[in-house]
């Protein structure tokens, strides 16, 4: 047996050939950096920096005129999502690569390559399970038809579970940390158009309220909700459709506040117009909250839109929408929505001090 067989305890698929000799050549400019974390000393004294993120990058050859895209990925999970297909194909942030945008893809804080030790970013959550992964990724309902894998296949559900790690359990700490350093990328970088996928959802909404002239669109892909949900193991939206604390106005002072707050009252200054489309797929669980965090996003001052990909065409599709089998007609329902409301750099929003 051979060692990755022995490894996994299944035999590994054939390979008919290395994956750089079936992808086509690209010419651009690639990269990586850190948004550095905040110094945190210990009892004794000793510090420590906490929860830095990493950042990589790839852009056109040519510059385009057209405005990044950051690529946030959900829970337990990294930016490799965003790159490639579980079946090999080139995933989302090749196709906006494509279409003229800078990328960057990032590993939140506690993730992928970003450091996770327990005693400066905080416990984990439990590690991310085989039944999970099958009951978001792929669900038996018949509708579901563009999962690119055989269900059946062990190896194949191994090489999808490799890269599945722990959230971090404070799941407000958490989403405090992405806004963090995701206003650190943007400040960094400029104006950008910002997508996120499940439970990155709510850096999305925290970034927006941190960083209203910076972030020009924001594309939530399957996000978790609704407003004020309870995940069993992970958390609770204690503030809406956030963990962490959103600027309300008026202002409210806690998550209990938010709470007891009329839902028509809880408007966000910082998603104010700001143009939002939520995409789902067809076949998903998701679907079926999705008007419910679009009212809320619409209450809160959003320009949101509900994309249904049934509603274009594209159908088939559950949770991991973005590397399923028409995962590129996915995208251009996306990339037809942006060019709709054509978000340009122009000029940065300064804050008042």
């Amino acid at each position: 047996m051979s060692a990755l067989a022995s490894a996994s305890g299944h035999a590994p698929a054939p390979v008919a050939a290395p994956p750089w000799a079936t992808t086509p050549p690209t010419t651009g400019r690639r990269g990586y950096f850190w948004v550095p974390g905040e110094r945190v000393s210990d009892t004794a004294g000793v510090v420590r920096q906490k929860g830095p993120m990493f950042v990589s990058w790839e852009a056109p050859a040519q510059d385009t005129g057209r405005l990044p895209v950051v690529l946030v990925h959900g829970g337990g999970a990294q930016a490799t999502d965003w790159w490639d297909t579980p079946d090999g194909r080139p995933g989302w942030a090749a196709g906006f690569l494509a279409a003229g945008h800078p990328v960057l893809t990032v590993d939140r804080p506690g993730h992928g390559r970003s450091p996770a030790h327990p005693d400066v970013v905080g416990a984990p959550g439990p590690q991310f399970d085989y039944g999970t992964c099958r009951v978001l990724f792929t669900p038996d309902r018949p509708d579901h038809t563009r999962w690119p894998l055989d269900r059946d296949d062990e190896a194949a559900a191994d090489r999808l579970m490799a890269p599945l790690g722990a959230l971090p359990a404070d799941l407000a700490e958490s989403q405090r940390l992405d806004a963090d350093r995701l206003a650190g990328l943007l400040d960094a970088v400029g104006p950008a158009i910002v997508v996120t996928h499940s439970a990155g959802g709510p850096a999305g909404w925290l970034l927006a309220d941190r960083r209203p002239g910076l972030v020009r669109a924001l594309v939530a892909v399957e996000p978790i909700g609704p407003a004020f949900a309870d995940f069993p193991g992970i958390g609770t939206l204690d503030w809406g459709l956030t963990a962490a604390p959103l600027t309300y106005d008026p202002p409210r002072a806690s998550a209990a506040d938010a709470r007891a707050a009329d839902p028509a009252t809880l408007r966000v200054p910082g998603l104010a117009g700001l143009p939002v489309a939520l995409v789902t797929g067809g076949a998903s669980m998701f679907a079926d909250f999705a008007d419910d965090v679009v009212a809320s996003l619409a209450t809160a001052g959003a320009d949101v839109e509900r994309v249904h990909l049934p509603d274009h065409g594209v159908t088939g599709n559950g949770h991991a929408l973005i590397y399923e089998t028409n995962s590129d007609e996915a995208l251009a329902v996306v990339l037809r929505w942006l060019d709709a409301r054509d978000p340009a750099p122009g000029p940065v929003a300064l804050e008042e001090s």
